[in-house]
């Protein structure tokens, strides 16, 4: 009984830290921001995405550099995680910004498109996607070199998308019918994939008659680093300290000549880097696939409301409590626990699945959110009316 309720609290720690380290980022741009973002769970999946191609990548250096990819796929998943989130926010967000309805459904969208995306990427659309990019953004930005272009700025944009978007479209087609880089297949495909741990990080920690994966513990470290690392960001840089003027107080903060916008920007890429992390931490706990995401979006809402909007300690407690609650009703451990109480014992073999444990767990934080409707550690101040 004791060595399965030691592993129920250890897996469900490290459940929590995947939790965590996706909720830490959300915690930020929803505090700051106000920006429910739905895509949120498409960018721990490219995070995961980034881990496999990097993975492959080192298969080919061979020994002993496969051993020690993990620490490069984590930096690569951040960067690709952040780049695309600073592209969702200074293409999308920017423009929504006090409108949540539209912002909700601008970022479902999104999430839809990057769903389709990692299923039928090959050659053909990375070329297309990027000389779009370049022809579209580049010719934006000639634009705006000059004096009357915020006069200009729709009719500009009018111009551009389209062409842009048929130029790429031509050059991507003659590209595939002249060398053939259409490729039958896409890169990853409809079907699942599967990251391999670095053996350092199989077997686990003998303790008693239990054994502590390794992945795991790696993963808990991991999180453990990048909670210190944004609390260091946040309290010791000047950009920290920015964001933590524009969460507590925008106005006053744009009055004091703050750049609102780049803050936005930064903690939007920050956000999704983090997002990026936790996508690299999912694949080493199974297969990856195309909605890998939405397995983990609604938990890393329901850490954010039930922590309190914006605060980092609430964040971490939410996450962990939930991870822990929901492993544990999931693999029927409590049943056990309570085998002597018939009663109980029904009760929780009932809810003792994936599915119905969520809905034990959605179920208590909605009475939960009756006693404290601003979650565990609420703001307090003038933040609140800011």
């Amino acid at each position: 009984m004791f060595t399965g309720l030691l592993d129920g609290i250890f897996n469900g720690l490290s459940v929590g830290s995947v939790l965590l380290l996706a909720a830490l980022g959300l915690a930020i741009v929803f505090g700051l921001m106000g920006v429910i973002n739905m895509a949120h769970g498409e960018l721990m999946m490219l995070g995961a995405y980034t881990t496999f191609v990097v993975q492959n990548g080192f298969k080919k250096l061979g020994d002993p550099w496969l051993q020690f990819y993990i620490f490069f796929a984590v930096i690569a998943a951040f960067i690709v995680a952040a780049l695309v989130g600073l592209a969702l926010e200074r293409g999308v967000i920017r423009y929504l910004y006090g409108r949540p309805l539209e912002t909700l459904l601008a970022t479902w969208g999104v999430s839809l498109i990057l769903q389709q995306f990692v299923r039928s990427v090959n050659w053909v659309m990375i070329i297309g996607l990027v000389l779009f990019c370049l022809l579209f953004f580049g010719g934006l930005w000639l634009l705006q070199r000059r004096l009357d272009f915020e006069r200009i700025r729709s009719l500009g944009i009018a111009i551009l998308l389209p062409l842009s978007a048929a130029i790429s479209l031509v050059i991507g087609s003659f590209l595939s019918n002249a060398y053939g880089l259409a490729v039958t297949k896409p890169w990853f495909g409809a079907q699942n994939v599967d990251v391999t741990a670095p053996k350092w990080l199989l077997g686990g920690l003998p303790l008693g008659n239990y054994q502590l994966p390794y992945t795991r513990m790696f993963i808990m470290v991991l999180t453990v680093l990048c909670v210190l690392g944004i609390y260091w960001f946040l309290n010791k840089t000047p950009w920290g300290l920015r964001i933590r003027s524009v969460t507590q107080n925008r106005n006053m903060s744009a009055c004091l000549g703050i750049p609102t916008k780049k803050v936005d920007a930064l903690t939007f890429a920050l956000g999704s880097g983090l997002a990026g992390i936790a996508g690299c931490a999912v694949s080493l706990l199974g297969s990856v696939g195309p909605n890998t995401g939405q397995n983990y979006i609604v938990n890393t809402f329901m850490v954010v409301v039930v922590g309190g909007v914006g605060k980092l300690v609430g964040t971490i407690v939410g996450a962990l409590a939930i991870g822990i609650t929901d492993y544990i009703i999931g693999t029927g451990i409590l049943a056990l626990l309570f085998a002597p109480i018939p009663p109980l014992a029904n009760f929780f073999t009932f809810f003792a699945t994936t599915s119905m444990a969520k809905v034990m767990v959605f179920f208590l934080i909605v009475v939960f959110l009756q006693f404290r409707p601003a979650g565990l550690f609420p703001q307090k101040g003038r933040a609140v009316d800011a």
